[in-house]
């Protein structure tokens, strides 16, 4: 197939387009150095506040941060939360430091959008260019952290690269890249999370969750069962172990319990339980059906903020 000249202008002009954007988001791009052997990357979200990939910062001092411009800055953790992959990190530059990010509006991705993974794993901004695979709802980590959108990629995402941002071809920033939320995929943390998070962490140091005190494991359960007690579905939660002391073993949870409800809800896989532990559960006491030696029996379980007491 033979390109004519107003092909080759068209893709001149579009591989224009994507330089310039990556030139433009790329002076909020930061290298972020916490671990071992490469730095990992991060985002200048506001003036002197770095937003990363929590799996990225391995330990919590002695953190310093390399600009766009090439000056290293001294840098404190605000907070972490390992449910969505996030960190805060404050620059200690109190004149200000590097341009901030321009975010963009993250609702508008849908699936075959073409977007830009960037990366500063090192001195120069790094680019991977590839579609947005899928573009849906809600969803829950396997910690536990909720995320507003699920944005998985088809892009290669180099080492170094957790932490930076999705652009769309025009420049914006759109999320915050990570490896480490579905099994090593690549997905994207929608700005409208970071948003959400960066402000807990700025205030709170972490992101308050709910607390049981319980390791479970799905279970299959009879239909002869299931159809004598009006269950809600043929899967439960068993209990595998009742913390002493936590707030399971205080309302009277017993190991080998089975789960089936918890706050009105069917529980059939342990991120069920995780869906109704966010901050507003905190402190209340909430009911638990489960199933014991062939028979129903509720009990009022009162949250606990995690880490707490």
């Amino acid at each position: 197939m033979t390109s004519t000249p107003q092909t080759r202008g068209t893709l001149a002009a579009l591989s224009d387009d994507l330089a310039s954007a990556v030139e433009r988001a790329g002076r909020a791009v930061v290298a972020i150095y916490a671990r071992p052997r490469i730095p990992a990357s991060g985002v200048l979200w506001r003036p002197n506040v770095v937003v990363a990939a929590d799996h990225t910062i391995r330990r919590e001092e002695g953190i310093t941060v390399a600009l766009a411009d090439g000056r290293r800055v001294a840098a404190t953790l605000a907070g972490r939360d390992p449910g969505t992959d996030l960190a805060v990190l404050k620059l200690d530059d109190d004149a200000g430091a590097g341009t901030p990010a321009e975010l963009g509006g993250d609702d508008t991705l849908k699936a075959g959008h073409i977007v830009l993974a960037l990366g500063r794993p090192g001195t120069d901004v790094t680019a991977s260019l590839g579609l947005v695979s899928v573009s849906s709802g809600e969803w829950r980590t396997w910690r536990g952290g909720k995320i507003d959108r699920f944005i998985r990629l088809d892009i290669t995402v180099y080492d170094g690269f957790s932490g930076g941002p999705l652009i769309d071809t025009g420049g914006p920033i759109v999320g915050i890249n990570s490896s480490g939320l579905a099994r090593g995929q690549p997905v994207t943390i929608p700005n409208v999370t970071v948003r959400r998070v960066v402000e807990q962490l700025l205030t709170k140091g972490r992101v308050a969750r709910g607390y049981v005190g319980l390791a479970m494991q799905p279970v299959r359960l009879p239909q002869e069962l299931v159809s004598a007690l009006g269950l809600p579905g043929r899967t439960g939660l068993m209990l595998l172990s009742v913390e002493a002391n936590g707030p399971g073993a205080a309302a009277g949870v017993m190991l080998g319990d089975i789960l089936v409800e918890f706050g009105g809800h069917a529980v059939q896989d342990p991120v069920d339980l995780l869906a109704a532990l966010g901050p507003e559960s905190i402190g209340h006491a909430v009911r638990a059906r489960v199933v014991r030696a062939g028979a129903v029996r509720n009990l009022d379980i009162t949250v606990r903020e995690r880490g707490g007491r």
